[in-house]
């Protein structure tokens, strides 16, 4: 079966109460996609991997990816696990004009409708049509109304791109800045009415604009279900009976998550359970990613290479001398900074994975841990991988455990949607 068809079957699976849920892979990093793919394989699902528009633009994003240019590293990474290439999902996620709102909102919007349709021309099929970023010379707040007429107009240029392409949308936003909170502070949950109101408003805006067969495919409404993250704090997922049941009363519609991550795996079964259906994670991924470097690491210290990778401090050195993708995420003293460039949930040392003098850093450690490492240094280092080394399950390659570290994370998703059934009977 074809992803989107999949995807499709899941979520009604999920809005029937019997599990489901598409994870959705927020990353661009080759081996985080390759785990992805290696996770979907063994529970014999698609695979959904999406692109933010601050990641990849028209012009190239922070990655120097334009859409065409991430399909591509996503297509590689597929064949190189031998996964189906009919089985991957693309998506688009907060696609408006989130990168350009300093200008005014006439401005903002023609390069956001550029960004939609480059995107849907390269492949992407599931769309998050997100105009919720107040622009120079916008009221504050923009109301449900502005927001639903800017992001019919992003799904108007969807549809005239998209050809004969099936596409689908997900419409609505979290409250806390995507990727993370800046400040760790309480969040305001999402009500049913919230719920009620924004899906009326933009089911009426897409009639008045001609867009019923686009509404028709709308999949997914993000609200904010009360997780989220920040430097050192995760907010746990309390469920909200009443806000998974309000998306019952929309037919073909369950709920996004987005910052999921760090979430327990009970909690990753209460938001399936809840209708939650789409959960986004991206920076646990590089977290788990950059510890298994870092414990790759003291193990290189142990077997004491001629030439030493020296990979944290090529990354925090990197992280120092371009500070503008987390000066404004950390704070307090020199020592509290130094602790989260290195630890912090958020994460913002994945902007710098692929940078030249890291990735030479990556490359070496690799390289002077190759062909495998020693289990004694596995069962030391990396526990949690050490039986599957003994059984043969897994190559104790140093690559092969770094992929194997993410697939840890994405196995907890996985299995939040047979979870959940199970959550259900029992609470019955």
């Amino acid at each position: 079966m074809a992803a989107l068809a999949e995807f499709l079957s899941l979520l009604e699976q999920n809005r029937a109460g019997r599990g489901g849920v598409a994870v959705s892979v927020c990353s661009a990093h080759p081996f985080v996609l390759r785990a992805a793919f290696r996770a979907a394989r063994r529970h014999d699902t698609f695979a959904l991997v999406e692109a933010t528009s601050n990641q990849v633009d028209q012009y190239g994003g922070y990655t120097g990816m334009r859409p065409e240019d991430f399909v591509q590293l996503v297509r590689a990474a597929a064949d190189e696990e031998g996964f189906a290439w009919e089985r991957v999902l693309l998506g688009g996620d907060h696609l408006g004009p989130n990168r350009w709102r300093d200008r005014p909102a006439a401005e903002a919007m023609d390069e956001a409708k550029a960004l939609v349709a480059c995107y849907v021309r390269a492949g992407f099929r599931k769309i998050h049509l997100d105009a919720s970023f107040v622009c120079a010379g916008d009221p504050t707040p923009l109301t449900d109304e502005i927001v639903a007429a800017r992001c019919a107009d992003l799904a108007e240029v969807a549809e005239a791109a998209s050809g004969d392409a099936s596409l689908v949308y997900v419409v609505g936003t979290e409250v806390p800045t995507p990727g993370g909170a800046v400040a760790e502070t309480g969040l305001h949950v999402s009500t049913p009415e919230e719920v009620e109101r924004t899906l009326a408003v933009f089911r009426e805006t897409f009639h008045r604009r001609g867009l019923d067969a686009a509404w028709g495919r709308v999949v997914g409404l993000v609200v904010q279900p009360g997780v989220e993250f920040g430097d050192g704090v995760v907010h746990d997922f309390q469920p909200v009976p009443a806000l998974g049941s309000t998306i019952l009363r929309h037919p073909g519609i369950a709920f996004e998550a987005h910052s999921t991550d760090y979430q327990s795996a009970p909690n990753l079964a209460r938001l399936v359970a809840d209708h939650f259906f789409i959960l986004k994670v991206g920076p646990w991924l590089t977290f788990a990613l950059r510890e298994a470097l870092f414990l790759l690491e003291l193990i290189e210290r142990e077997l004491r290479p001629f030439l030493p990778s020296r990979f944290r401090d090529t990354l925090v050195h990197a992280m120092k001398a371009d500070p503008r993708y987390w000066d404004r995420y950390y704070t307090g003293t020199r020592d509290d900074v130094d602790f989260k460039i290195a630890f912090s949930y958020s994460d913002r040392a994945r902007y710098y994975m692929g940078r030249p003098e890291v990735q030479a850093a990556v490359d070496r450690l690799l390289a002077n841990l190759s062909p495998r490492v020693p289990d004694a240094l596995v069962s030391q280092y990396l526990p949690a991988e050490y039986f599957a080394v003994r059984a043969g399950a897994l190559d104790p390659a140093p690559r092969e455990l770094l992929i194997e570290r993410v697939c840890d994370v994405l196995e907890r998703y996985l299995q939040a949607g047979a979870l959940a059934p199970a959550r259900q009977r029992r609470a019955g």
